[in-house]
Order: C-alpha cells, then sequence, then structure tokens
C-alpha cells in the first residue's frame, strides 16, 4: 500500500470534487482523504475478507472501457496474505479472458465485497499480479496489492441469505 494514500485521495479526480462541491459534500470528503491507511488492513478487514465466498471486480480495457466481473469460491478461496496483500484462486471459468487481458494493459483493479446479511461492504483499490500456471483444478492465483481502501455505507443492500445461513437458522 502507498504510503500516505487514502481511498478518497486516489477516488477523489477533480471532476469527482467539483461535483461534490457543487453537491455540498465536499467538506466531509476532503476530512476523509486526509485519513489514511498507511498501515494496510487492520484486523477487522482481514477477517471480513476471509469469510467472504464471493467478490466483485472491475478491470479496465485497452479500449478505456471498464469490465466487472463475479469471483466466487467456496470460503477461503479468498485469503489474505499480510496486511497489504490479498489473492484468490482464479478458478478455470468460460475462457473469456477479459480480465486477464485486461490486466496485460492496465493492473489496476476495483473490488467490492458484500456481506448482504450485515448491509457491510468493503471497497478494495488494487494493483492485480498474475502467478502460476494452470492445474486440472485452477488457473492461477491472483495477488492483489492494495492501494486503497474504504468501508462503504450500508443504505441501498439488501440482505441476502445463502441456503447454507437459511438452513442453519431453521
Amino acid at each position: 500500500m502507498r504510503q500516505g494514500k487514502s481511498f478518497g485521495s486516489i477516488a477523489f479526480t477533480d471532476a469527482v470534487k467539483a461535483l461534490q462541491e457543487k453537491a455540498g459534500s465536499r467538506a466531509s470528503y476532503a476530512r476523509m482523504e486526509k485519513h489514511s491507511y498507511a498501515d494496510g488492513l487492520t484486523e477487522n478487514e482481514m477477517a471480513f475478507i476471509a469469510g467472504r465466498d464471493s467478490f466483485y471486480m472491475a478491470s479496465i480495457g485497452a479500449n478505456d472501457f471498464p469490465y466487472i466481473q463475479h469471483r466466487g469460491g467456496p470460503i477461503g478461496f479468498l485469503t489474505v496474505l499480510d496486511k497489504n496483500r490479498i489473492s484468490c484462486v482464479d478458478y478455470k471459468g468460460n475462457m473469456q479472458f477479459i480480465s486477464l487481458g485486461n490486466f496485460t494493459t492496465n493492473n489496476n483493479v476495483a473490488l467490492i465485497m458484500v456481506d448482504y446479511p450485515t448491509r457491510t461492504r468493503l471497497k478494495i483499490l488494487a494493483k492485480v499480479e498474475v502467478v502460476g500456471n494452470a492445474t486440472p483444478k485452477h488457473e492461477r492465483m491472483l495477488i492483489f496489492h492494495i492501494e486503497a481502501y474504504d468501508w462503504n455505507c450500508p443504505q441501498y443492500i439488501t440482505p441476502r441469505y445463502t441456503l447454507a445461513e437459511i438452513e442453519a437458522a431453521l
């Protein structure tokens, strides 16, 4: 993670700041920008990430269009390596290779991880590194070098439950 960078200092471009100013929210977000997560993930983020069975990933193509993909697997497929890096197994999918192709020209990614029952959302900005060769079970590993992260508000997150969560509740 880059020293002294916060989520806002990366996400809030001049165009974003101009819109925030016009809407009256800039002062609040300027304070947020000054808050830095330079020491990396805390135990709270690490536990949240380790408990995910899916996440959404956005990459950027050579044509400047974003591509968003859902990644999923059993709890534990997403691993915290240390306070600045997480990884996941890249399971064999439909073999379109859009994300992997995008990584060859731009390794910046945005990740969104959601815990629907608790209406909790973590946003991560990272640089992805592709590691390893294919095996019968998975293609490779993706290592995400975290640049910044932010917890997002629960507004508009509809609680959803997995079959296992429903069965456990019954």
